[in-house]
């Protein structure tokens, strides 16, 4: 599902360069956009995912207005390099400055990073997130749960609004019962074709049995539904209704199909995974964030007696684990991958987890804010990992931030995606063309 594209020329000013470039940007980028017909500014916009200037006349700075009545991403490439002329630097600083936003690629792949953007938003508004859930917060650990902002229909609203996407809900007793009832043959089968692939020698028959099982009960529901993007379910709240975990299924299916996963069904989490990791193609994951700085509580909830010793100021440090390790992370994204048995005291001693490692080095911590209109954002470093005997954390993430003090009192959520890598620029455009704002913290 490509972006459309409406190119825009001046009505006063048109000449033969604007249509030789439109040319040049049309063969440049045919493989990731479609481009509908040519309008003049000021004239009624088609339904589509942004406008582009091939080309950029000193008439902009008396057409004021009607650059502000586009109500679409505007896009700025100028040049047979797939860039904006330096020559037209003046003008989308002048549109700039008067309230204007522009999106000007420097680069060939840059341009072609926006496009993807673009594509996203169109897909999104097709999509459908699937969530298995019966009554959020009613089961383990319900003071914890039922604070959780995702599980509001006011949340589920807010993505509706703002990004198209539709959250179907279905009973998670249901499926658990469902996945319980399949035959081991069926989950053998799929062990024989994936064993070559999957590392299980630390869990029992049993184990991987009940966990493919999972997977084939979600699978049949994906393959009934090909509106499907994202899956989640209640998986520690509810835990009470199934005998696994659905770790290795997400892994699977992200490996199989790029499904983008849920923990906890949590949709906002979901949400910001789908817009970063299509848009940028970034290894992704949600993992529950530990900042030294919280002391005591923190250590109480996983289970340890002490923060991992740093090099340096130790209020700049998080630990980073869930469900017992860093959390759901594909095989294709780690350094490290192993299916092992249940850490939590919440899930079914049959349930599994997956300890896996991100690459050290580069990483950005993000996540939505709960009205959707800007990201959290702060970029980091992996430095490594730590690993606390008979506790809720036996492999977590250690990551450095440059003011932990500040993160601690601005970071939105408990759940964050980390990002291998530095992404806040591309971040920010990505969230210009959803009319955002980003929060460095």
């Amino acid at each position: 599902m490509l972006p459309r594209l409406v190119p825009v020329y001046f009505k006063i000013g048109r000449d033969a360069d604007f249509d030789k470039q439109l040319d040049i940007v049309k063969a440049l980028f045919a493989q990731e956009a479609e481009f509908l017909p040519e309008v003049g500014l000021g004239d009624p916009l088609p339904e589509a995912e942004a406008v582009i200037f091939p080309q950029l006349l000193g008439e902009a700075y008396r057409c004021l207005d009607d650059f502000r009545r586009i109500d679409l991403p505007i896009l700025l490439i100028t040049s047979e390099f797939g860039t904006m002329l330096m020559w037209d630097w003046e003008i989308a600083s002048y549109l700039r400055s008067e309230g204007i936003s522009t999106i000007a690629p420097n680069s060939l792949e840059q341009s072609q990073k926006v496009l993807r953007m673009l594509a996203v938003k169109r897909q999104l508004a097709a999509a459908k997130f699937m969530v298995f859930q019966d009554n959020p917060g009613e089961g383990f650990q319900a003071p914890i749960f039922k604070r959780f902002y995702w599980w509001e229909d006011e949340c589920t609203k807010r993505i509706m609004d703002k990004f198209g996407v539709r959250i179907e809900k279905k009973s998670f007793k249901t499926l658990g019962a469902y996945a319980q009832s399949l035959p081991d043959e069926a989950a053998v089968a799929v062990y024989e074709q994936w064993k070559d692939r999957l590392p299980l020698k630390a869990i029992s028959e049993r184990q991987r049995n009940s966990a493919l099982k999972v997977y084939l009960a979600v699978r049949e529901e994906l393959d009934n539904d090909p509106q499907i993007q994202g899956m989640g379910l209640n998986c520690l709240n509810e835990s009470h209704f199934s005998d696994s975990t659905p770790c290795l299924a997400w892994n699977m299916l992200y490996e199989e199909r790029r499904l983008i996963w849920g923990c906890e069904a949590d949709t906002v989490s979901m949400l910001t995974k789908y817009l970063l990791h299509r848009s940028l193609e970034a290894p992704i994951m949600m993992t529950n964030l530990y900042p030294f700085l919280l002391g005591k509580a923190a250590l109480k909830h996983e289970r340890i007696s002490n923060f991992p010793v740093v090099a340096d100021n130790p209020d700049n440090y998080i630990l980073a684990a869930h469900c017992g390790y860093l959390g759901v992370v594909p095989q294709s994204f780690a350094t490290e991958w192993e299916l092992r048995g249940k850490v939590l005291a919440i899930v079914d001693p049959n349930a599994t987890a997956i300890d896996a490692r991100l690459p050290e080095g580069p990483i950005t911590l993000v996540k939505l804010h709960p009205t959707m209109q800007s990201f959290s954002v702060s970029e980091g470093e992996l430095t490594g990992y730590a690993q606390f005997p008979n506790s809720d954390c036996l492999n977590g993430a250690v990551i450095r931030l440059e003011n932990g003090k500040r993160f601690v009192e601005s970071q939105v959520s408990h759940h964050y995606l980390l990002m291998t890598g530095h992404h806040l620029e591309d971040i920010r455009t990505l969230a210009s063309i959803y009319r955002m704002g980003v929060e460095v913290i």
